[in-house]
């Protein structure tokens, strides 16, 4: 088979194997959960209350709700036309840490502006077939209002596949398919939004085609969104017909959506879309497929084939492997370059596409969508991964890490600055965190007022609503001023001089009460160099009394990871409210270390520092949405030998 073929269906056995740099123990010598796979007869054996994983595995973010900012960056791109889906493999099928792990080297997914969907990619015949996401991931791309698809792999028999696979797959009991109420149950149980359909293996019939098509009606009744990948045809040969025909539509007709294969054309696509109109479907329901995972932004693709200029976009737009950005890179800077270029083009600005590269970045076709549409509203500019975790200013914990569980809303434009001559330069900073593993940091010399547009929202405010921000500058004053928008209004806001430590500025907002805010940006005055770090931005309600603690805290299990290590598995009783994460800490005197957080009521603990016999008191409190923390529970652990 060509190439390119090839990276879809070896991309789940050898290239998946380097995504993590380190090897995982073994779970009896951890207790590490790990993220879940089958294949389809041992799916039916699944049961979430002796899978000594399943609670490990849970999502429990909502899927936030998102709308098209009321000034889009960029006047080149069309809003609510194509979407975009991204197939992402985050690491190995096997032995994937549930809820991260104490690397800072991950695919922290941070322009999910652009993406409407993420298909959880991975799989394997030799470890198994249906995968369902990690919590983290769903945590982090519900926050963002993106849709979390599991992944079922039926491969080609020239990678392992069995014909026999794909039978016990759609094997029916009655009026039931087992497997599918199984994918239901896992998918309710996890948190996640549906299924990614597929099937490459060769050998099938007819029959077999009817049969996976009635799998999909079948689920489809759940509630559960249905991807179907171009592969299986109605005769049940397998032969990609890289766009929507009369072989493949029966399949389509049931799914939600279809990703088209690779190889398509400016005529097939507009033939495909043309059917789907036909067929009572929008053409936003088929996602033309470009495969990045070689080349990344230096991938050939036709894109007036789906995005013809000056004209409504012919389909969606489906992204294979999109993480190359990660893995093709020499370090976390290297890799949100590359993922900034990659989605929002060589200029590096979201409002400013114009160039004679081939690859202008998503930026200049799809237009952003943002999620902060309900206060309160707080972001610490936490990306999910970093060489420390603060909390409140001050160190916590210096163990690298990554937990995408606790990764914040970033800004909208990435980034968007205006003003004339110099302007200030906008970065995501690891080593000066102010609440997470990272901050806000603009560093320059504006010849002229610069204005950083940061985040579109749509907040209705109310007589109690305040803007709060947290910043510091390394020397002299900060010069910064944020400026709130309310559709062609702005209010603009001194945050003084600040030299040194942090600073939090509280500004009421009771005047525009009943009002809609728009943006937030921060105006730059011009004057003399400046480094400013800006560690937390929020609009919130205050409210008079925290969170309440978890109660009934558990550990389910202590294991020994070295002479001065331990790992334990956490569980608790979830507080009452709305929780944003519990964090996990311990306490020696007046010191709290970090050891790692959740929204679940469930957490691995994966570093103690506990040496043999000795008895640490670990403390879990939990922490609102707009950062009210609860007082903490306690519960001690004794290191083993």
């Amino acid at each position: 088979m060509p190439t390119r073929r090839q990276f879809l269906v070896l991309s789940s056995t050898a290239a998946l194997t380097g995504l993590l740099s380190e090897t995982p123990a073994s779970a009896a010598d951890t207790a590490q959960p790990y993220a879940s796979y089958w294949h389809p007869a041992t799916i039916l054996d699944w049961d979430p209350s002796t899978d000594r994983d399943a609670k490990y595995n849970r999502s429990t973010v909502p899927l936030a709700r998102r709308v098209v900012p009321a000034g889009p960056a960029n006047a080149h791109a069309r809003p609510n036309e194509a979407r975009v889906q991204a197939l992402v493999a985050y690491a190995p099928t096997s032995g994937n840490p549930a809820q991260g792990s104490l690397d800072i080297n991950y695919y922290a997914t941070n322009y999910w502006q652009y993406i409407d969907e993420l298909v959880f990619w991975g799989g394997s015949a030799s470890e198994g077939l249906i995968l369902a996401p990690n919590p983290t991931v769903t945590d982090a791309a519900h926050r963002n209002g993106v849709r979390v698809i599991g992944n079922v792999f039926l491969p080609p028999t020239a990678y392992g596949g069995q014909i026999q696979w794909v039978r016990d797959f759609v094997r029916r009991e009655g009026d039931r398919f087992p497997v599918a109420d199984k994918m239901v149950q896992v998918a309710r149980h996890y948190g996640f939004d549906g299924w990614f359909l597929n099937q490459e293996t060769a050998g099938g019939n007819t029959q077999l085609a009817n049969d996976m098509r009635d799998f999909i009606v079948y689920m489809k009744k759940s509630g559960l969104r249905v991807v179907w990948y171009d592969a299986m045809t109605d005769s049940g040969s397998v032969s990609w017909q890289n766009a929507l025909t009369a072989r493949n539509r029966m399949f389509f007709e049931q799914s939600d959506e279809m990703f088209l294969n690779f190889w398509w054309s400016t005529q097939g696509l507009a033939n495909s879309a043309s059917l789907a109109r036909q067929m009572g479907r929008s053409p936003y329901d088929l996602a033309s497929g470009v495969d990045v995972e070689a080349g990344g932004y230096n991938t050939s693709v036709g894109w007036a084939s789906i995005f013809p200029e000056g004209r409504p976009h012919v389909t969606s737009l489906g992204f294979y492997r999109p993480e190359w950005t990660f893995k093709s890179a020499t370090g976390p800077a290297d890799f949100y370059a590359r993922d900034n270029r990659f989605w929002v083009g060589p200029n590096g600005d979201p409002a400013n596409t114009t160039t004679t590269a081939n690859w202008k970045g998503v930026a200049h076709y799809v237009t952003e969508l943002t999620p902060v549409t309900t206060l309160p509203f707080v972001t610490n500019f936490n990306t999910g991964h970093g060489r420390k975790f603060a909390v409140n200013g001050t160190v916590r914990s210096t163990q690298a890490w990554n937990n995408l569980s606790l990764q914040d809303v970033l800004p909208t434009w990435r980034w968007s600055v205006t003003g004339s001559a110099t302007l200030v330069t906008p970065s995501l900073d690891w080593d000066d965190p102010y609440d997470g593993g990272t901050a806000l940091k603009i560093t320059g010399t504006p010849q002229s007022a610069n204005d950083v547009r940061l985040f579109a929202t749509s907040l209705k405010l109310t007589g109690g609503s305040q803007f709060e921000i947290v910043h510091r500058t390394g020397t002299g004053p900060s010069r910064l001023q944020a400026v709130l928008r309310f559709g062609t209004t702005e209010r603009v806001l001194d945050l003084g001089g600040v030299s040194g430590a942090w600073r939090r500025s509280v500004f009421p907002l009771g005047e525009h009460s009943g009002a809609t805010l728009t943006e937030i940006s921060l105006r730059v005055l011009p004057g003399a160099a400046v480094t400013a770090f800006i560690g937390r931005i929020g609009v919130t309600n205050p409210v008079m009394t925290p969170p309440a603690a978890p109660s009934g805290v558990q550990v389910e299990q202590v294991s020994r990871t070295n002479a001065t290590t331990a790992s334990a598995r956490l569980t608790w009783t979830r507080s009452p409210g709305a929780i944003r994460q519990y964090r996990v800490y311990k306490a020696a005197g007046a010191e709290r270390i970090f050891l790692g957080g959740t929204p679940n009521d469930a957490y691995f603990v994966p570093a103690i520092p506990l040496n043999a016999g000795e008895t640490a008191q670990i403390e879990v409190e939990a922490v609102s949405e707009a950062f009210d923390v609860s007082p903490p529970a306690r519960i001690s652990v004794t290191g083993t030998p």
